[in-house]
């Protein structure tokens, strides 16, 4: 769901009524520039862009250069826009000066104030700014925003299943999507359905990092161990993401395992996983819905001294990733998943 912050920021651009201050913060700086470059476009004339918008470094301002930013009044225009990324490093000095100014900004300015992801929020600027807080999409917001951006931004239409693969292929980095969204919009003319994905892309249905999560959800060896060579060629994946993926597994298969053995139904389990994903906002790397699904499925399959003997295997195949190299990343996986898979075996035997 999109914060109040977002909401406001939505609406103003659509009436194109804007407060006099937004603070973006948050740890996605692709949403960032986005929101960015979306207030620019709608606030600034085009015709007028060359005197009424300024963006700026804030590390590189004194304070005499501030005062002239805030102070120049617009050419030929209703409003000015000014831009200043990294606000985090003001001088202090120049952090005073912007203090003084957010008390009684200016109603003929836009300022926009972005901090880069990794900085803690301002209290200040979030209290005197219309602050605006970008989160990395989670849940059902990341492929919803896959199919905006097709068809806002390049003017196509994608399938639902195309969606899935895509999303299972390259994750959650937006930046990543949108350079793929980009080649499949060259590719295609018409609807980006799986088939352009597998052939832009490189993924085809049965060969994504979701298709080796369902297999060592089902203690399935044979097929998850076939399936690490070619997981391990999909953009943006490497041993350590995988690592990470089967660890978001792991820790839910184990909460199902242990409310299922509380006398929750399946039913329960599939709205508990769900919930638990939006409390913690992990990520599964694919769709919410697929995820849980899977994991209300298999979970049976797992039973506590699995699920531990499996965290002891995970960690010390990140131990082994990040300090061998006598062995290689498809070595140390395919060791992993045989031993996650293998539990189910010896204990059925």
């Amino acid at each position: 769901m999109a914060s109040a912050g977002e909401k406001a920021l939505h609406a103003a651009l659509k009436k194109r009524v804007f407060d006099p201050v937004y603070y973006l913060f948050g740890e996605d700086d692709f949403l960032k520039e986005q929101a960015t470059r979306d207030l620019v476009d709608a606030a600034v004339e085009p015709s007028t862009r060359d005197f009424n918008l300024e963006i700026r470094r804030a590390g590189e301002l004194d304070a005499e250069a501030l005062d002239a930013l805030l102070s120049t009044p617009p050419m030929l225009a209703e409003r000015r826009v000014v831009v200043l990324r990294d606000v985090d490093k003001l001088k202090r000095g120049v952090r005073t000066l912007l203090d003084r100014y957010l008390a009684r900004p200016a109603p003929d300015t836009v300022l926009v104030l972005v901090s880069p992801s990794g900085v803690k929020s301002d209290k200040t600027l979030s209290t005197h700014a219309t602050a605006v807080e970008y989160s990395p999409l989670t849940g059902d917001r990341l492929p919803r925003w896959v199919s905006y951006h097709a068809q806002h931004a390049l003017d196509r239409v994608i399938t639902p299943d195309a969606v899935t693969l895509l999303v299972e292929a390259v994750g959650g980095d937006l930046a990543q999507l949108a350079v793929e969204l980009e080649k499949l919009a060259s590719y295609t003319t018409e609807t980006i359905d799986e088939h352009a994905v597998a052939d832009v892309v490189g993924v085809r249905r049965g060969e994504s990092l979701g298709d080796l999560l369902d297999a060592v959800a089902a203690r399935d060896a044979g097929t998850a161990v076939g399936l690490i060579p070619i997981v391990l060629q999909l953009p943006k994946t490497n041993a350590v993401s995988v690592v990470m993926a089967l660890t978001v597994q792991t820790l839910a298969l184990g909460y199902g395992e242990a409310t299922l053995a509380a006398g929750s139904s399946p039913r329960g389990l599939f709205n508990e996983l769900m919930a638990l994903l939006k409390d913690t906002g992990a990520f599964p790397f694919r769709p919410w819905g697929e995820a849980v699904n899977t994991w209300t499925k298999h979970a049976t399959r797992w039973s506590a001294a699995d699920i531990d003997a499996a965290l002891h295997a995970l960690l010390a195949a990140d131990t082994a990733l990040k300090e061998t190299r006598l062995s290689s990343p498809e070595q140390l996986l395919t060791t992993l998943v045989l031993a996650l898979c293998g539990h189910a075996t010896r204990r059925a035997a």
